[in-house]
């Protein structure tokens, strides 16, 4: 068992203080009643009656406080759920090129929107993770089934130098083998939606992501954006970006995947329609207060009527 809100359990600090005054007003209780010299009064005041009687309804009443402290920590247990294990990865190019106004607004907007579009579009049954990569490829969202965040780390990416096509194909599946404990010896099946420009200019080579991408088994599909006469303003220059579309349709057809154009986001469905279901276990914390609740209005009630019963009065 384990607790949602820990720190609470500070107020167990509480009882061994309420434990000592309950025991001291029983000893001046005692006290008090030794004082009295006439017997026959001290028999009203002190009546002969089983002592543990007294004890009960306060032994109940702290620990109804007792489960109550506890239940205010929320406990928790911990249960294993099935997911599936389907996992896409949408690679996003943010590289300078990806500037160019020819796919309006820009390419960069332009990928960005379809990324989004395509993970809105996701069934509900699939992990989906973010990579960004220019000169360098990062995994910027982890695969998860939470839509928003993998959104929300698309809305966040920024442009930067180079293009690293190759190694955004290897961290890809590198996420794939981390999703979960068994994905290293048992991977989940998955496919690679890669949107670029086309250029590979640093780091491993496409047909090095190619040969590794079929190792694992693991399908490539690109989407280009751009046309033959992109161009962007660097530093105050300006550079001719042409689309790459060879580089990309090789790499699909290299991976096993498919070739796509901007045009063509509403045939994407076809990367997730051949996607295998493989389930798997995530371990959730499931909070189980209520039944401390519901023990500690059971302590109450026997606290209160025992008191009713022996004592016509309430503790």
């Amino acid at each position: 068992m384990t607790f949602l809100s820990p720190e609470r359990l500070w107020l167990l600090a509480l009882l061994p203080l309420i434990i000592g005054a309950y025991t001291l007003l029983q000893m001046r209780r005692r006290n008090y009643a030794v004082r009295f010299t006439n017997l026959a009064l001290l028999s009203q005041v002190a009546p002969r009656r089983p002592g543990w009687r007294r004890h009960v309804a306060a032994g109940l009443f702290l620990a109804m406080l007792l489960i109550l402290m506890i239940g205010f920590a929320r406990p928790a247990t911990s249960v294993k759920v099935p997911r599936d294990r389907a996992t896409i990865i949408v690679a996003v190019d943010v590289s300078l090129s990806m500037m160019a106004k020819d796919v309006p607004p820009d390419r960069f907007q332009a990928a960005k929107d379809a990324a989004k579009k395509f993970i809105r579009d996701l069934p509900a049954r699939f992990n989906v993770g973010v990579v960004a990569f220019a000169g360098s490829a990062n995994l910027v969202a982890s695969p998860t089934t939470d839509r928003q965040s993998a959104i929300a780390s698309i809305d966040q990416l920024v442009l930067a130098k180079r293009t690293a096509i190759g190694e955004a194909v290897f961290t890809s599946l590198q996420a794939v083998r981390s999703f979960d404990a068994q994905a290293s010896q048992d991977p989940p099946p998955a496919h690679i939606v890669l949107l670029s420009d086309g250029d590979n200019t640093t780091g491993r080579s496409v047909p090095e992501a190619i040969d590794a991408s079929r190792a694992a088994q693991v399908p490539v599909s690109t989407i280009a954006f751009g046309t033959p006469y992109g161009t962007v303003d660097i530093e105050g220059e300006t550079t001719s970006v042409s689309v790459n579309k060879e580089t990309l349709r090789g790499l699909a057809q290299g991976a096993g995947g498919k070739a796509y154009e901007a045009a063509d986001g509403s045939e994407l469905s076809e990367v997730y329609d051949s996607i295998g279901t493989s389930l798997g276990f995530r371990t959730e914390h499931r909070d189980v207060a209520a039944r401390f609740t519901g023990i500690a209005l059971l302590l109450a009630l026997a606290a209160g009527g025992t008191s009713l019963f022996w004592f016509a009065r309430l503790p």
